[in-house]
């Protein structure tokens, strides 16, 4: 990451966008405090994210961060600030964590795939909002971790994005123990696609990210929704679901356009559409 951007103002914005091509990269620009996600932090996701969503020029998502940190989750300076409210604190909680599983949901149902670039650490939400993301590319130094249960807080909402990424017994041993995973050990118990060499997350995320934005933007966005929209469904109706999104998709014209190619042996032109 780069030293001008690492050592940003801290009227900078919290989240930076930029796209290259077809691909937009959204960055935490939060190093100082961790790229903790404050209301503050939640509410630049947000709306980076609905802005990204009605973008149809967007073919492909990353999510990095700028310092060493990929997020240390939740801000807990600024939730335990509101312990002196009246009520302890419980509506700001409420409408933090309400706040922060809106987010992820973003991040899960964008129309476009969205690929996490992880350079260092990512813990509780931070590993939420890893493990929400389409695919995730870590560096070998990267680690994870959801250490509630060594506060006396259950990393409860994390356990929502990890136990639908990872196996549930390999999700449950990060939730019960609370310890560090190294990058490799995390491919191996299935947060992490791929691990590559140190200092290289993003580029090779930003790879990857440019390869996918290369297909037919209506083939990538019927094919993600599909995707989650028969998930955890019985057998039979996630047949019938995958079946209307299939037929839905071989009357874009980049599906009529794709097979001509493949018949003709040349390349597809596509229109997105």
């Amino acid at each position: 990451m780069s030293a001008s951007l690492a050592n940003a103002a801290p009227n900078a914005a919290a989240v930076l966008r930029q796209d290259s091509g077809a691909v937009a990269l959204l960055t935490l620009n939060r190093p100082a405090s961790r790229n903790a996600l404050s209301r503050a932090m939640l509410s630049a996701l947000r709306e980076a994210l609905a802005a990204i969503a009605g973008d149809d020029s967007i073919r492909c998502v990353v999510i990095a961060a700028e310092g060493p940190v990929f997020s240390s989750g939740h801000d807990l300076k600024e939730m335990t600030a509101r312990r002196a409210d009246a009520d302890g604190g419980a509506a700001f909680f409420t409408a933090t964590l309400d706040d922060c599983a809106a987010m992820m949901q973003q991040v899960v149902y964008l129309p476009q795939p969205v690929i996490g670039a992880v350079e260092g650490i990512a813990t509780a939400a931070g590993c939420q909002l890893a493990a929400s993301c389409d695919l995730l590319v870590a560096s070998e130094a990267a680690r994870f971790c959801t250490p509630g249960v060594n506060l006396g807080l259950f990393c409860t909402t994390p356990a929502v994005a990890t136990a639908r990424a990872m196996p549930r017994k390999a999700a449950m041993e990060m939730l019960l123990l609370g310890e560090m995973v190294p990058a490799a050990e995390a491919q191996r118990m299935g947060l992490v696609n791929r691990v590559v060499p140190k200092g290289q997350a993003l580029a090779a995320a930003m790879e990857m990210a440019g390869r996918i934005a290369a297909r037919s933007g209506a083939a990538l966005r019927l094919g993600k929704r599909g995707v989650n929209a028969q998930i955890g469904l019985p057998l039979d109706r996630a047949y019938d679901i995958a079946s209307d999104v299939m037929v839905q998709n071989l009357m874009t014209e980049d599906a009529v356009e794709g097979i001509d190619a493949f018949l003709g042996k040349r390349h597809p032109e596509w229109r997105h559409r």
